[in-house]
């Protein structure tokens, strides 16, 4: 896999008979190893080994309902009340953060109403606040969990 614009960590890795598998911190269990799960699993990691993100406050791929349409978010973080927090859309390396793909992601946020959206693609990543729950604002970091107002 790609050297990606994130640390590195100590990911296991299992070979099945038809895939090779990335052991999920999250939902503790083994899942196909592709492209966009690479970067998901390196920035799962980020968040809680680096920017202290609890793991207990974390879910991956939890299905959202926008419209009619049944969608699913790469990871969102809640805060202590159990409402969404911070809501990362994850791309393979290949794919370019468009404004297409800024409009996805703001689009699953209008049914979330998480405080931070953050898009990557392991290579570049890219954080905003969101204002009145429609209006984005873009910050030059991600913040720490600690240095959230919880």
């Amino acid at each position: 896999m790609l050297q990606l614009n994130l640390p590195a960590y100590s990911y296991k890795l299992k070979q099945s008979a038809e895939q090779t598998q990335i052991f999920d911190l999250i939902r503790r269990k083994y899942v196909a190893l592709t492209p966009e799960e690479w970067v998901r699993q390196h920035f799962i990691n980020y968040l809680v080994t680096h920017l202290h993100y609890p793991k207990g406050l974390i879910s991956v791929e939890r299905g959202v309902t926008y419209n009619t349409l049944a969608k699913r978010t790469d990871i969102c973080v809640y805060d202590i009340n159990r409402q969404p927090l911070l809501l990362v859309e994850c791309k393979a390396t290949e794919i370019a953060i468009t404004a297409e793909v800024v409009k996805q992601v703001t689009l699953y946020n209008k049914t979330l109403a998480a405080r931070l959206v953050v898009l990557t693609n392991g290579i570049n990543h890219f954080c905003w606040q969101v204002i009145n729950k429609v209006h984005i604002q873009p910050l030059d970091r991600i913040p720490d969990y600690r240095e959230l107002a919880l």
